[in-house]
């Protein structure tokens, strides 16, 4: 199956019955009345021998008459709300000419971001990683097609987000985050941002919530491995090419996640995925206060038991018969917390505080999320086919 990244182009409680109900009755009332003013009239007269005759004589406007109509529902109330807080960024790369030198910077491709907050004179932007990877420089456009230069604090690979600063004089709206554990499947969301590029600015889609949790496997580093499995929202609100990092709200227009991919098949329709507001909210924190998420380290590089052939698993590792998954240590660097605890070259590492590990996924996502840096792990691991323990220290990854 393939997954597309909605990034940049060229290279998110009400049930909102009220506002349905509404316009469906004015669709009533408005229909009934055109039947009604197509009627004949009816009139009456009397024919010469005194009796009374009704005769059909019908009724024409002559003068065709213009209806303005305001219509207002939950949706529009949501959108407008929203909107303004959504943005367009551009990426701009260095291009390269025929010769292969260096031509000057161009827009290498664009997406869209979420204003969440302003600070004296400095606003501050979500957006996805993916949509400002590689960039030299960064330019935001806003709702009313203002330009203001960017400044990235930081991104996250790992979670496909990024925060940017721009100066906020012209800047009048803030998003307002929901809460989006309080999701239900079926509860009606609207995306905002950049379809195709800025030419498609503020377009709006709707849809509802598909599916909650979804752990969507990704490659990072495209050596077709999968490094990571992203928890994400799934919406049929149609999400396209720029749309990346752009806003998914509920009725009461609050964002309630970050859009970033849709599942990218022939067959495939509908399948919009987006970063749950409450998994943003800790990185967004980090990144805006350090420029990086602290995440604990071991120092080791890893690689997955069940993609060596049995002939290694027992001959090489010397792994009981029984033991098919866990983590192998590939190289322990120097003075890491892994080398100070007396780990070693072919360790397998079957388990963390007592948790199985099954795959490298297994083990970040532990340590990620239950771990930070200066906590002790206990690591259940075999060496020459014999099960130990030992305990570490771990340290942030960017101290190694």
């Amino acid at each position: 199956m393939g997954y597309y990244d909605e990034g940049r182009t060229g290279r998110n409680k009400r049930s909102g019955k009220g506002g349905y109900f509404l316009s469906g009755l004015a669709g009533v009332v408005i229909g009934a009345g055109l039947v009604v003013g197509t009627l004949p009239s009816i009139v009456e007269y009397q024919n010469k021998e005194g009796v009374s005759v009704s005769e059909n004589e019908s009724v024409q406007n002559e003068n065709a008459e213009q209806v303005s109509l305001d219509v207002t529902t939950d949706v529009t109330k949501a959108v407008d709300k929203a909107k303004d807080t959504v943005v367009g960024i551009t990426n701009i790369q260095a291009s390269m000419d025929f010769f292969g030198s260096e031509s000057g910077p161009q827009e290498a491709g664009s997406g869209s971001g979420v204003i969440y907050k302003k600070s004296d004179d400095t606003a501050f932007i979500v957006t996805n990683y993916h949509v400002i990877e590689g960039a030299q420089q960064l330019e935001v456009t806003l709702a009313d097609g203002t330009k203001e230069p960017a400044e990235l604090l930081g991104g996250d690979v790992w979670t496909d987000l990024a925060v940017l600063t721009i100066k906020g004089a012209n800047v009048k709206k803030t998003a307002e985050f929901g809460d989006s554990g309080a999701l239900k499947i079926g509860e009606p969301v609207i995306a905002i941002g950049n379809p195709l590029g800025l030419e498609f600015s503020g377009s709006v889609t709707q849809g509802v919530v598909s599916g909650l949790e979804r752990a969507i496997p990704v490659d990072l580093n495209g050596d077709m491995v999968n490094d990571w499995q992203a928890e994400v929202l799934q919406t049929d609100a149609a999400i396209n090419p720029g749309n990346s990092g752009g806003a998914l709200v509920n009725i009461a227009g609050q964002v309630i996640g970050i859009n970033s991919m849709k599942i990218a098949e022939s067959a495939v329709e509908g399948i919009g995925l987006s970063i749950p507001i409450d998994t943003a909210l800790p990185i967004i924190k980090d990144l805006e206060s350090y420029g990086e998420v602290k995440r604990p380290a071991m120092g080791v590089t890893l690689q997955n038991v069940s993609e060596l052939p049995s002939y290694h698993q027992e001959e090489t590792l010397k792994l009981p018969k029984d033991i098919k998954e866990g983590v192998i240590i590939e190289q322990v660097l120097t003075n890491s917390p892994a080398a100070k605890a007396g780990m070693q070259e072919y360790d397998v590492i079957t388990a963390l505080d007592g948790k199985p590990v099954q795959d490298v996924i297994a083990l970040r996502k532990y340590m990620y999320n239950n771990k930070k840096e200066g906590d002790t792990v206990n690591v259940t691991y075999y060496r020459d086919g014999k099960q130990r323990e030992t305990k570490m220290t771990l340290v942030a990854e960017s101290d190694l």
